[in-house]
């Protein structure tokens, strides 16, 4: 591989739980013209410090000054770097599908079992799935679901990442 090249990567980041943190971080990236692919957020067993979970494609370069500047921030306590770690990583993702037949309905039932989702809401020609999975698996999910039925709406929440404790891959 390219060490110089474009790549995925993932960042995890305590902060201090106050208003204006999200807004800054996130600012900094669009303000560097850093790109930012997902950023997640949530509050931790302690509730002054949130955690959140970035993702962004870059090079090495712009990565270590991305890592460099949200160092410098007061309110970030630490960042640490998923990229090349092994992480349990997953992202919830709904998916609605509209105007469904009888046999669309059958094959999203299939579909919700081949990939360990859930329909959680039912109507006369719709369907909603979830699914909770690692991001490349929902993206696979959302071109197959685009191929097969005429109307889809898609809602995606950002993954979330914790350092696995055996070495196991995303």
């Amino acid at each position: 591989m390219n060490h110089n090249g474009m790549k995925k990567r993932w960042i995890s980041l305590y902060v201090e739980n106050q208003v204006g943190v999200l807004s800054k971080i996130s600012g900094l990236f669009s303000g560097k013209s850093y790109n930012l692919d997902s950023l997640t957020v949530g509050t931790t067993e302690d509730p002054t410090v949130s955690r959140m979970t970035i993702a962004t494609v870059s090079d090495d370069e712009t990565f270590e000054q991305i890592k460099k500047q949200l160092n410098r921030l007061v309110e970030v306590i630490k960042v640490i770097d998923f990229t090349d770690v092994f992480v349990r990583m997953k992202e919830i993702m709904y998916v609605k599908v509209k105007r469904c037949s009888a046999s669309d309905k059958t094959e999203l039932f299939q579909i919700a079992e081949t990939f360990k989702a859930k329909v959680i809401d039912y109507g006369r020609d719709s369907l909603l799935l979830e699914f909770v999975q690692t991001a490349t698996k929902n993206d696979a999910v959302v071109k197959l679901m685009k191929e097969e039925f005429k109307s889809i709406e898609v809602v995606r929440g950002g993954s979330v990442g914790i350092e696995s404790i055996s070495f196991m891959e995303r």
